[in-house]
């Protein structure tokens, strides 16, 4: 089977910095796959590659069979990638209601498609119901990643990638986004999901890639990972961490 993403010996450079080393993942339909590391590693870089905002020195990153490297980052949210960046990113000037509609714009003349798109992602968030008003800067933190993962998916992205979701959040709000991750997951969208909780990231995903100073360090399914004795040192506290029921 074909994946639905394919990236094969990836580089990355800023300058004489290698930020990306030969690196290879794939990603396929209906997935959630994690992509951890320290700081530095390289793992925003690599997202920012994936939706055209980075540019790569070489290596391929395919897309449906359609490779992207190529490709302007409008036309890759086009073609089904859509990106929720770290730090949230939300426009802070502008209602909850404006930012979801700046994240429709690729359809933006398809009204009634933008409404139905609209109702489904505020039923995921029922929260930005009661915010769709508000300014998003007057948002709480959890509230702005709830409104940045919404405005993603008013693309209607086949491919979601999340930048650090529970990044900053409490701990009911990082609860509330993982369990928000399963449900968006189960609806046919397939996540690639880059996070500093490596034990609520490995919970959820079905398999990981491990990245350390911008090259693979391992991978493999979610499970094996959890009991991998140096991922647990160095991402879960040294702890042995059981497997999912």
């Amino acid at each position: 089977m074909q994946p639905l993403l394919d990236i094969e010996n990836l580089h990355i450079a800023y300058g004489s910095v290698e930020a990306i080393q030969d690196v290879s993942l794939s990603l396929n339909q209906g997935e959630i796959v994690t992509v951890l590391g320290a700081n530095g590693a390289g793992k925003s870089t690599l997202l920012r590659a994936i939706s055209g905002i980075t540019p790569v020195k070489s290596g391929n990153i395919t897309f449906e069979e359609t490779a992207l490297n190529t490709l302007p980052a409008d036309e890759i949210v086009r073609r089904g990638i859509s990106h929720a960046p770290e730090g949230r990113r939300v426009f802070a000037t502008l209602t909850v209601e404006e930012n979801l509609a700046l994240g429709a714009y690729t359809h933006k003349k398809e009204k009634e498609r933008v409404q139905k798109t609209r109702q489904r992602v505020l039923q995921l968030f029922p929260i930005l119901v009661k915010r769709r008003k508000q300014l998003a800067g007057t948002l709480s933190g959890g509230e702005q990643q709830m409104l940045a993962m919404g405005r993603a998916l008013m693309s209607e992205p086949r491919l979601l990638l999340l930048d650090e979701p529970s990044l900053g959040l409490s701990p009911m709000y990082v609860k509330l986004i993982f369990s928000i991750i399963r449900e968006i997951n189960s609806q046919g969208v397939a996540v690639l999901l880059v996070e500093q909780n490596a034990r609520k990231a490995l919970a959820v995903a079905n398999r990981g890639y491990v990245l350390e100073t911008g090259a693979m360090m391992t991978s493999g399914p979610a499970a094996d990972l959890r009991q991998d004795q140096k991922v647990q040192e160095a991402y879960l506290g040294g702890a042995a961490v059981k497997k999912r029921a």
